[in-house]
């Protein structure tokens, strides 16, 4: 018994020591900042969006470069409307994002898939009419050549069919009326996450971001 009590005591002690050196790693690399290319035009309006947990990247529906409507269509949506101007991208696990619409209905299996990286990756689009900047909304001005740059790392993030497609997910899990899931590249992990997508997103844009992070947070505490 004494033997058995032992392991377990072990075992906790491990993920204690895990947990305190993750949430460690990811303080600390969260504050070597990686700034932004400098001398670069303003030509092109992004944003940075957080619903306190999560980070989206915001791009205008439609310029000269790229008219992201024919890749993900206004017939995805519950609600068919034109008019937006802007659409928000987020990468993050798949079982998460379609079966987890609120925190109460979060289930162990699909947190522990998540955490180890043991499941799909997806990508939910939502379209904005506009948006107001505040503290889980800024905006930041690229070049035409950082949002070509950006516009290629969020492409690749998709699955697509044999015709280049993305591929939409037929799923009545949506968020509001202007939103849709997507198959995407893949998967979600402690190590690479939602947040880890974005920080991501934002170095291919030469935009000023962190080394590494899991959390929102290390992303907004350098854009304030």
């Amino acid at each position: 018994m004494r033997k058995i009590l032992r392991l377990i005591g072990k075992i906790i002690l491990i993920i204690i020591s895990f947990v305190l050196i993750y949430l460690l790693a990811a303080f600390f690399l969260s504050k070597i900042i990686i700034e932004k290319e400098l001398g670069t035009s303003n030509d092109v309006t992004i944003y940075i969006l957080t619903n306190g947990v999560h980070t989206d990247i915001v791009v205008p529906v439609k310029n000269k470069q790229m008219d992201w409507s024919k890749k993900i269509k206004y017939t995805d949506m519950v609600e068919v409307d034109s008019t937006y101007n802007y659409l928000g991208l987020g990468w993050g696990d798949r079982a998460f994002y379609l079966n987890t619409p609120t925190w109460s209905d979060l289930k162990v299996s699909i947190a522990f898939k998540a955490v180890f990286g043991l499941g799909d990756a997806a990508i939910h689009a939502t379209y904005h009419k506009n948006l107001t900047e505040s503290n889980t909304c800024i905006k930041l001005e690229i070049s035409n050549e950082q949002y070509y740059r950006l516009i290629n790392f969020i492409k690749n993030s998709f699955e697509t069919d044999s015709q280049g497609c993305f591929i939409n997910i037929k799923t009545d899990t949506n968020y509001g009326k202007t939103d849709a899931f997507y198959e995407a590249v893949g998967s979600f992990s402690m190590f690479y996450t939602c947040n880890t997508w974005a920080n991501n997103a934002l170095k291919a844009a030469g935009q000023k971001s962190v080394f590494w992070t899991p959390f929102n947070t290390g992303i907004f505490a350098i854009h304030k």
